[in-house]
């Protein structure tokens, strides 16, 4: 990498200006049914707030490839080409399905690293992950028994296992996981979408959950192994291959599905930047809050480098908000 090309700057602080954006934006189609609409208009207000950030950014992990919808592409640069170089992963609303219906935990995600570093999944949409926080972090294996794992967890937290909370998707595909751990004893949290967030309440030593297990997205694994990275947690994951031509597919383009990828695969280096906001009210996050003349949002902010982790309750003038900005913020 070039001298002078790594970032010297909390660039969080400037990302969490493009979530509270996205969330903002969104947060207006709550409940309305709409997830294209509610995508949209977190899609468009990221897009200018991270025009305006002072790097040379290539979305990593976006939104797939570049179609005649509005999106974060994989590909698509982003930022006023100036240094830092940087990788981006965006899920501009992690729980579109969540917001258009009303429901809790939908979220604003960005994740940046220097260029290079971040893990591409190619055509494989899924992993099977497992993840933890800071005191359990060198005893998890994703290859070994799901009760070996939760022994060695409850023993890492200093607790029974009885006293564990696991976060799984609630799916079909899941339904010998979610049996595996209640046989082991260990209480159970099946959630209906939201990974990212499960996964960051599984890394927050504050949270009442403690390990979150089981199949989800690719995208989502490598956007949560940034914020588990700040967090001092640790996630494993391995490729999940939804049929036989998508297997094919992942071997034609060199992944080795047997591979378990660690958290140093999934987001390399010491020098990442993370940034979430609540849309719709959470256990991590409040959601937004439509105050007449005033907004309010609440935000995660962190950096691996400094190990510093942040929370931002923000108030946002509307009438200020309008005079420079073109995005729909008032309804």
């Amino acid at each position: 990498m070039a001298v002078g090309s790594k970032p010297d700057r909390n660039l969080a602080m400037e990302l969490v200006r493009a979530t509270e954006a996205a969330a903002m934006a969104a947060a207006r189609w709550m409940g309305k049914g709409d997830r294209n609409a509610c995508d949209k208009a977190a899609v468009d207000a990221m897009r200018l707030l991270l025009a305006s950030v002072d790097m040379d950014g290539v979305v990593v992990i976006g939104e797939g490839e570049k179609d005649e919808a509005p999106m974060l592409y994989n590909g698509e640069r982003i930022g006023n080409g100036n240094e830092p170089r940087t990788d981006i992963a965006v899920d501009p609303i992690d729980g579109t399905r969540l917001l258009s219906l009303g429901l809790p935990n939908s979220v604003s995600v960005v994740a940046l690293s220097e260029r290079g570093t971040m893990f591409s999944p190619g055509p494989i949409v899924y992993m099977n992950k497992i993840a933890v926080g800071a005191a359990a972090r060198d005893v998890v294996d994703i290859d070994a028994p799901v009760q070996d794992n939760l022994e060695n967890i409850a023993r890492a937290y200093g607790k029974g296992v009885e006293e564990l909370t696991v976060v799984v998707l609630d799916r079909p595909r899941h339904r010998e996981l979610i049996d595996q751990i209640r046989a082991a004893g260990a209480r159970l949290k099946l959630i209906s979408d939201g990974d990212v967030s499960a996964s960051l309440q599984a890394a927050t030593h504050a949270s009442a959950v403690d390990a979150l297990m089981g199949i989800g997205g690719s995208p989502e694994a490598v956007i949560s192994a940034a914020a588990i990275k700040c967090l001092g947690g640790n996630i494993q994951c391995k490729l999940w291959p939804r049929d036989e031509s998508e297997r094919q597919r992942a071997r034609d383009t060199g992944y080795d599905l047997n591979r378990v990828l660690n958290l140093e695969d999934l987001v390399k280096g010491d020098n990442v930047f993370f940034a979430i906001t609540g849309v719709t009210d959470g256990e991590l996050l409040e959601g937004v809050r439509y105050l007449g003349d005033h907004v309010s949002t609440d935000s995660l902010v962190m950096r691996s480098k400094s190990g510093t982790f942040r929370r931002i309750k923000a108030e946002h003038r509307l009438d200020k908000l309008m005079q420079y900005s073109n995005i729909p913020y008032e309804s």
